[in-house]
């Protein structure tokens, strides 16, 4: 049973040099559902995410839209601010790395600190440089002479910058990760990360000159000409977000953090450079990383020049968060690549939303209004009722064992289970004509309602809370799923339909 201590978790924070898409919608949608049901363990959980502006490529696309970098970052903050409330993303900081007041203190103490361990150093540099990736590549890292990520040719950029000594860290980070003191899932990406530390680290650039970054980002302490890197910049937020800088007793409450949720295109950043930061500045690594695949749309990548990019926020506006939610957790793999349609979604929403979870919890209420007047009956239990409460809890410790592993759509998939089954026993047991077993039948199965009502609110929060108020529940943890939280002649509201069918298109 836990029911005290911290959690503390990060999603990436994303650059705002455009609007979010779906693939921040399923990384959003993913950290949530960790996050929730470490609060319904009982953890004092602290969620940070955040908008990264102060890089290169904000400059770029405000230039091309005509506006200042500001304006651009100011409204492009926003939509990734209401598109987090909008899926349900329950963080407890939105981390703007252009607050001076909230971030940029964490991030110069945090240079000063490494730079007092003689880890920094100055040297004119020429290399080739991704804007989209704000990263240098060698050579070899390309063998078809363009960007691995966005399949751009890449600037060639001469300059003098700031240097870490990376290079120093390479055989402090294989241990840690070999011993998963940093433990890294999916166990194929800590291999990736392995292969690519014992092939030998190279110091890597940690400012660009204020010409080229035009002025705009977080500047080099003691040095005009400079501004820092920007994942120098924004690593930090996963400091910054728990007071780093600022609240030095909740920085020191929360850190390090549990898990930080990233995809699968900025592993190096956060199994590599991070972590050999954090060593060199004296503090903790992370607990694990975990790091989620791509998501498609009909079996091709989003791409602004196909013109299926995907707004989370339509979605939303249109079917509701939790069914998006639901076809995010449900239909896409938690640690590789997976595809997203809107037939899908529909299909998901329709045979399995409304056709499980929805009908059952409609019937039980529907009848309890019928036959008991919205009250919780009363009755003596046989055998095939103790039955059927026993699952609750063997359910919610086989949830509870694939949470605490990361698989997502596991979980998700058990907790459907433990809904089919009260559906199935229902129905089996025909409560509208069996007059003789009704009270039972329909007791336990508010029993089973409550229960679902708990354990759906790591994936489907909005409808576990409606759910909750429909059956006039108090607050309750994990661990009182299987409890009697609706005692006998407990007064329910009217039954209400949880989710609505949709119509497919023909």
């Amino acid at each position: 049973m836990i029911t005290n201590g911290k959690f503390y978790l990060t999603t990436a924070i994303p650059y705002v040099n455009a609007a979010p898409h779906l693939g921040h919608a399923l990384e959003f949608v993913q950290t949530d559902a960790i996050a929730r049901y470490w609060k319904l363990r009982g953890r004092e959980v602290r969620l940070v995410t955040g908008s990264d502006e102060n890089s290169l490529k904000n400059v770029h696309a405000a230039e091309e839209k005509g506006i200042s970098t500001g304006k651009l970052c100011g409204e492009n903050a926003a939509a990734f601010k209401g598109m987090a409330d909008a899926v349900g993303l329950s963080y407890t900081s939105f981390m703007r790395t252009s607050d001076r007041k909230g971030h940029w203190p964490g991030i110069e103490g945090l240079w000063k600190r490494i730079s007092g361990r003689g880890d920094l150093y100055k040297k004119k540099y020429k290399g080739l440089y991704c804007v989209g990736c704000e990263s240098f590549y060698e050579e070899s890292e390309l063998p078809d002479g363009v960007c691995p990520e966005h399949g751009k040719k890449l600037e060639e950029i001469e300059e003098e910058n700031y240097f870490f000594k990376l290079s120093r860290y390479g055989k402090a980070l294989e241990e840690l990760i070999e011993k998963d003191e940093m433990l890294i899932l999916p166990e194929a990406r800590k291999n990736e990360v392995l292969g690519f530390i014992r092939g030998g680290l190279k110091d890597f650039s940690v400012s660009r000159s204020v010409s080229r970054a035009k002025g705009w980002g977080l500047p080099v302490p003691g040095d005009p000409s400079q501004i820092m890197y920007v994942w120098f910049d924004a690593l930090g937020t996963y400091l910054t977000g728990i007071g780093y800088g600022t609240d030095e007793e909740e920085f020191g409450k929360f850190w390090p953090a549990d898990v930080h949720v990233i995809g699968k295109g900025i592993l190096r950043f956060h199994a590599v450079y991070w972590p050999a930061m954090l060593l060199s500045a004296g503090l903790p690594l992370p607990k694990r990383v975990f790091v989620h695949g791509y998501i498609s749309v009909e079996g091709r990548k989003m791409s602004k020049s196909l013109g299926n990019i995907v707004d989370p926020m339509a979605l939303v506006a249109k079917y509701g968060a939790d069914p998006l939610r639901y076809c995010l957790l449900g239909g896409v793999p938690t640690f590789s690549d997976g595809d997203f349609s809107e037939k899908e979604l529909v299909a998901r929403n329709n045979n399995e939303l409304v056709a499980n979870l929805g009908n059952f919890a409609y019937r039980t209420q529907k009848l309890i209004e019928k036959f008991h007047g919205n009250a919780v009956p009363d009755a003596e239990l046989d055998a095939e009722d103790g039955a059927q409460l026993a699952k609750i809890g063997e359910y919610a410790g086989r949830i509870s064992a694939e949470m605490e592993k990361y698989e997502l759509r596991r979980g998700l998939e058990l907790l459907m289970e433990l809904s089919s089954s009260f559906n199935k026993y229902l129905s089996d047991r025909e409560p509208w004509k069996n007059e003789g077993k009704r009270a039972q039948t329909l007791y336990v199965s508010s029993r089973g309602l409550s229960a679902l009502a708990i354990l759906s609110g790591p994936f489907l929060p909005f409808t576990a809370e409606k759910m909750g108020r429909g059956l006039g529940m108090e607050k309750a943890l994990w661990e009182d799923a299987d409890k009697e939280l609706l005692r006998p002649g407990a007064k329910l509201e009217a039954p209400q339909q949880l989710f609505k069918k949709i119509e497919e298109k023909r």
